[in-house]
């Protein structure tokens, strides 16, 4: 795995931890991924689940604006990294 891809991977796994650390949350990212909690589990480390946590928070701006401030990255970045997980 290369430097982009680990970074793209350690920013999904950070937000994804930011969005399941809020009930209400975690049951929207469930409910508009599709996701079930054993699916989430099972597939945590995988590029497209990882993509789908970030997609759901680019789909509320605030959202991703407070996920971004709250693991120390830019809303680009986080844009970047879904986009990246997603070519995979």
């Amino acid at each position: 795995m290369g430097e982009t891809e680990t970074n793209a991977d350690a920013l999904a796994l950070a937000a994804l931890g930011w969005t399941l650390g809020d009930g209400a949350r975690a049951e929207r990212l469930l409910a508009l991924t599709g996701l079930t909690p054993e699916g989430l589990r099972a597939g945590i480390g995988e590029p497209a689940v990882l993509a789908a946590t970030l997609a759901f928070l680019e789909a509320h701006e605030p959202d991703l604006i407070a996920a971004a401030a709250a693991i120390d990255c830019t809303p680009e970045a986080l844009v970047r990294a879904r986009r990246e997980l997603e070519t995979r």
